[in-house]
């Protein structure tokens, strides 16, 4: 489900959260001496995030924290009165910042779309198209503009090159119903197929000039693999104040629940002694069938029938880039259009797996202040587990020697080829990754657009 193929990718059943970066995020390098920096600052990236908000719609509430800065928000959609109480509590006990999920789900209207009616689940689908979806908003205006022709059952394979010189000029791709090449020519080449695909093309493109892979005169593509670590957080019992559980499909479904903010590493405190960088969680309150109630027969079937409110939720950690968490070419399998596949090489670091005890210690904790009873807590190694938040394959950077890509996602070594997905992230912030993705695709294609004004392709 991770890597999907199809019209929208992943944005058909992603989770929906939508989170800005921060120069705490873009900097990070600076302050804490691990990794590189990003080649851009907060103030480069702030107003396509506005842009890309606004097209979106995001709903959510202002906390004014200088490492999650607020965005252009739609109303929130509100807390249930657990969360809500989970929320105060934890502030007034352990000053730590709870708020309604931000997420790309309308709570008003926008271009055509309707609000969220909370039907529910949303990755089922959602007729009223209240979440984000490329495939009916992106998609639809580039292909309504006139100036896009989308061509389906397209697996890329390869880049095509000219050697002598030096630019892409096309891609090859194989039809899926005939399994025939087809190839386009094209003035640039922009690989958006999130970070391994992308990044697996650029290793099947490889030329006797670029042996390891196309635009990798570096060596570092396919190095430094992240994602998130998520196998650690815990629920607890709350009072239902009233709630009757509801059966399958039946009542209103939240859209999202609730989001922790990262409060280790962050302004204006020591920096945390256990591990670099940080993390947050995402949960929520459920009420449902009080199915371990005791007894049996009629006694059962009552009891039963009481609500039984609960309030769980997980972490989502930063994993620290390293060189041998990679992608590389598997030389002996081949996927069934005949392309070869990625062979994923990744493990929990020394600050991975401290950060995961910490996640299932500081959720018991808030759990414990907020009044939760019957509280259950985990934290797992996480590796191979991670949250398909894949990134940092192709990385951005200022030294060509150390990096594939610069600023705009441009590679390099050949100016019309780009990567404008999570691959080139040089680090990947606890924050989930699709809003910064897309922002940063706008500013790289601007920067395109630029280009081509110039007469520069």
């Amino acid at each position: 489900m991770g890597r999907l193929r199809i019209t929208g990718g992943r944005t058909n059943v992603w989770g929906r959260l939508c989170l800005r970066f921060s120069d705490w995020d873009f900097k990070a390098a600076s302050r804490d001496g691990y990794g590189e920096d990003w080649p851009l600052a907060y103030k480069d990236i702030q107003p396509y995030y506005d842009l890309v908000e606004r097209y979106v719609g995001i709903s959510g509430s202002e906390e004014s924290l200088e490492h999650l800065p607020d965005s252009f928000f739609q109303p929130p959609v509100p807390l249930t009165c657990q969360e809500a109480l989970f929320r105060e509590r934890v502030r007034e006990k352990l000053g730590r910042t709870v708020m309604p999920s931000r997420t790309a789900n309308l709570t008003q209207p926008l271009n055509g779309r309707g609000p969220c009616h909370y039907c529910g689940p949303c990755e089922r689908g959602c007729m009223t198209h209240s979440y984000f979806n490329s495939a009916f908003t992106t998609v639809a205006d580039a292909v309504a503009s006139g100036n896009c022709t989308l061509i389906s059952n397209a697996m890329v394979y390869k880049v095509l090159v000219d050697s002598a010189h030096n630019r892409a000029n096309g891609v090859l791709y194989i039809d899926r119903n005939t399994r025939e090449p087809q190839e386009l020519l094209s003035r640039t080449v922009i690989l958006c197929a999130q970070s391994q695909e992308s990044v697996r093309i650029l290793l099947n493109s490889a030329t006797r000039e670029y042996p390891n892979g196309l635009a990798n005169s570096s060596g570092v593509l396919g190095h430094y693999l992240t994602a998130h670590i998520r196998n650690a957080g815990g629920s607890g019992e709350f009072p239902s104040f009233g709630s009757k559980p509801m059966v399958e499909g039946g009542g209103p479904h939240k859209p999202m629940g609730i989001y922790i903010a990262r409060f280790r590493n962050v302004p204006n405190a020591p920096p945390y002694k256990k591990f670099l960088r940080g993390y947050g969680y995402e949960g929520g309150s459920h009420t449902g069938f009080n199915w371990g109630a005791p007894g049996f027969g009629i006694a059962y079937k009552k009891a039963v029938r009481d609500a039984h409110t609960t309030i769980s939720f997980n972490g989502f950690g930063e994993v620290l880039p390293r060189w041998d968490n990679l992608v590389e070419l598997d030389p002996n399998v081949k996927d069934v259009y005949g392309i070869p596949v990625l062979k994923i090489h990744m493990s929990d670091g020394e600050n991975e797996r401290a950060m995961i005890q910490d996640i299932g210690d500081s959720t018991g904790e808030m759990l414990e202040a907020a009044g939760a009873k019957n509280i259950r807590t985990y934290a797992n190694p996480s590796a191979p587990r991670w949250a398909l938040h894949e990134a940092g394959i192709a990385r951005m950077g200022s030294d060509p020697k150390k990096s594939v890509l610069n600023q705009f996602q441009q590679t390099h070594d050949i100016q019309n080829l780009f990567v404008m997905d999570a691959s080139g992230f040089p680090s990947n912030p606890c924050q989930n990754p699709t809003l910064t993705i897309m922002a940063l695709c706008v500013r790289s294609c601007d920067y395109l657009m630029s280009l081509f004004k110039q007469n520069k392709f």
